[in-house]
């Protein structure tokens, strides 16, 4: 499989290129040639499958002209070591858990399989370091850091903003040590953002040190995060409630890699009718959905942080899979946006009503889907963080006392190591030349 940059002013890259660099030359996000179809035989069998064997069945159709099978089986069945549940929140509306991995988000996934592909690729090179680049606004930075923890061959500088992430989060990737180094930026997630972009550009740099992305801009973050609709879609199916009606998804959405991955998925022809995007009050996509215009803007601050994105990498794999069509993209897909009140008071109103835990940013994607839901649908919100990482809020919000899971109480006790860093390049630059 060849992959272009979706600004086309740079040659096909390999997909041991497109890994490796992250991002493609001219600033662009690779983008596979062709996206596979999958067989009908496929999908009138799915609920037989176990997650890993349909999983395995996806990542052929992306990886496996470039990734031996029986390594190819070996990364997937090595990243899905755990489940991600449909669990029925009321009639005709399922959250789909993904919060059951190591870090419990559902970045584990994509991270997960990204550092075991990322390692098959550089076991066939030199034994140069490869060193991983990677913003977060909340998750990524977690299961990123955890993914590769402990990798032969590579470093990983994880940047985030400061004060705007949760004291949990920011534990579980700034206690590691070992070949984890957390970097805490004073701005905001786009101003991390920034800085990894422009380190790739940077042709000082890449001669000094081999350098890629771990964000959703890199195809082996994103695309394995299409196995867990095809799981939604097989657990509906096992259960029968799509008997007669057609499958709805909402996606909390910030960075937009999730919901590009869905897209993806339903392009392979998952049977999907259409996506909710869901925002918080940075809605720069729900815009555009209004107005044909898209117009970046500084992240605005919210209880929902993993979704405080004011530019949006991967709207730029939107535009190219619908060929910049407006209304194309506007059939496909529908927008939403909740302001911090509302996100609170969308927690309050489930709990009360249906007895369930919302996180924030999965608040935003049950309301979004409850409002849009239509006759002869069913719909699936895309929980995507365990709420015991929001655990002052969701109590304060909830007048609860969320139990923090085991592996969250384990990063908690950690001893945090902290570079701090400016929004200016060039100090960033200088850091990474001397390590």
């Amino acid at each position: 499989m060849r992959y272009y940059s979706t600004n086309k002013q740079t040659p096909w890259a390999t997909l041991h290129e497109a890994v490796v660099k992250g991002l493609a030359p001219d600033k662009g996000l690779y983008m596979p040639e062709t996206i596979k179809r999958l067989p009908h035989s496929f999908f009138d069998n799915i609920e037989n499958l176990s997650f890993q064997e349909m999983s395995f069945e996806v990542s052929k159709a992306f990886f496996g002209e470039d990734v031996e099978e029986n390594a190819l089986k070996q990364i997937v069945f090595d990243t899905l070591s755990f489940d991600t549940p449909v669990v029925k929140v009321e009639e005709n509306i399922y959250a789909l858990e993904l919060f059951h991995g190591p870090t419990l988000a559902f970045k584990d996934v994509g991270a997960k399989f990204m550092a075991r592909l990322l390692q098959y690729f550089i076991k066939q090179e030199s034994h140069d370091q490869v060193n991983v680049l990677v913003a977060t606004s909340g998750d990524t930075g977690s299961a990123v850091a955890n993914g590769f923890l402990g990798v032969d061959g590579i470093h990983v500088y994880v940047l985030y903003p400061k004060g705007k992430v949760s004291s949990i989060q920011e534990s579980q990737f700034t206690t590691l040590g070992r070949n984890i180094t957390a970097i805490e930026v004073d701005g905001v997630f786009d101003d991390c953002q920034a800085l990894v972009k422009q380190a790739f550009m940077d042709n000082q740099l890449n001669n000094h040190m081999k350098l890629t992305s771990a964000n959703s801009i890199n195809v082996a973050r994103f695309l394995p995060q299409a196995f867990y609709y095809f799981n939604a879609y097989a657990q509906l199916k096992q259960l029968h409630q799509l008997d007669g009606k057609e499958m709805v998804v909402c996606v909390p959405s910030g960075n937009f890699g999730n919901i590009t991955a869905g897209l993806f998925a339903q392009h392979m022809g998952l049977p999907i009718k259409r996506f909710i995007a869901a925002n918080n009050a940075n809605d720069i996509f729900y815009q555009y959905l209004q107005t044909g215009i898209y117009s970046p803007k500084p992240s605005k601050q919210t209880i929902a942080n993993a979704m405080d994105v004011g530019a949006p990498s991967n709207f730029a794999r939107i535009i190219d899979l619908y060929k910049g069509d407006w209304n194309a993209i506007k059939a496909a897909i529908s927008g939403a946006t909740y302001s911090d009140t509302d996100i609170k008071q969308i927690m309050a109103d489930c709990y009360r009503t249906n007895q369930y835990v919302l996180d924030p940013h999965g608040a935003c994607g049950y309301e979004a889907l409850k409002i849009n839901l239509q006759a002869n649908e069913v719909g699936v919100f895309l929980e995507t963080a365990h709420p015991a990482k929001f655990k002052e809020q969701v109590d304060s919000i909830l007048k609860t006392d969320i139990e923090i899971p085991q592996p969250l109480a384990k990063f908690m006790k950690g001893q945090k190591q902290i570079i701090p860093m400016s929004i200016r390049f060039e100090d960033f630059k200088e850091f990474l030349l001397q390590q």
